[in-house]
């Protein structure tokens, strides 16, 4: 009786396979993060965690059969966990992405974005868009531009917001300037700051955030740790109107989210 055909063992060919992958997706990593403007290169991070994983799991196929297949075993169960992890971070996000009008705002805040060399990105133009029609129907309501000017911004969010909504109606005199924030902590501690010293302290307790949907599951943590005592807070949750621009902010949001809750406090 024949036995089965003989099939020479597959796993270092496929580790070979896996390896250069990851060989590859790690140096575009490199190259991107070296060579990309700086509002690109924060992208690189999760390319570079993958190509790290594959050549990992590729070197199992070098080991001894047995501890080869219990480290892949392993990598398996790591890679499993982090699916499940990022999965429950993502359903918190798109549960948060909601707009939210609670009693009657008295104060509107824009959270900043990237600006480009030929004005607001496709992400702060919504946030923009967003607030502008909110605006027309409570012409009255003052409001709150926040972001300073990174490395490759022509110049601070804030003031390409504020070109963008006067250059559409909005009264400048309606418009106060938080130019000195990088990130989300900074956005809501420095605008607290400013409608204190501008004297809006008994509007403080209702105030109306606009960014985008993927944003505000962060901002309302972040909002309670910053605020004291007693407040209302409203969301207007802008639309991502590039689809691209909306996979990227999803899958980034997630790590954003548990760096905010690990590390965001005064």
């Amino acid at each position: 009786m024949r036995g089965k055909p003989y099939r020479p063992y597959q796993g270092r060919r496929w580790g070979e396979m896996l390896l250069w992958a990851g060989v590859l997706v790690l140096a575009a990593s490199a190259v991107t993060f070296l060579a990309a403007p700086f509002s690109i290169r924060k992208f690189a991070a999760f390319p570079a965690l993958s190509g790290l994983f594959l050549i990992l799991f590729a070197l199992t196929a070098r080991c001894p059969a047995g501890r080869g297949r219990t480290l892949r075993r392993a990598l398996t169960i790591l890679l499993c966990l982090g699916v499940a992890v990022f999965g429950v971070l993502e359903g918190v996000i798109l549960a948060g992405a909601r707009t939210e009008i609670k009693g009657e705002p008295r104060v509107m805040v824009i959270l900043g974005c990237q600006v480009q060399s030929w004005g607001p990105s496709v992400l702060l133009r919504d946030r923009l868009d967003t607030a502008l029609a909110y605006l027309d129907e409570y012409p009255e309501l003052p409001v709150v531009v926040t972001g300073g000017q990174g490395p490759d911004e022509p110049t601070t969010e804030a003031a390409a917001m504020r070109d963008y909504l006067v250059e559409h109606g909005v009264e400048e005199s309606r418009i106060l300037l938080e130019e000195a924030s990088h990130n989300t902590w900074q956005n809501i501690n420095n605008t607290f700051a400013l409608l204190k010293e501008k004297g809006y302290g008994e509007r403080m307790g209702q105030v109306l955030v606009v960014t985008n949907g993927f944003h505000l599951a962060r901002v309302r943590i972040l909002w309670a740790r910053v605020w004291e005592g007693t407040y209302t807070l409203s969301t207007l949750a802008a639309p991502e109107s590039h689809m691209g621009a909306r996979v990227q902010s999803y899958l980034r949001e997630a790590p954003a989210l548990v760096k905010s809750w690990l590390l965001d406090r005064n």
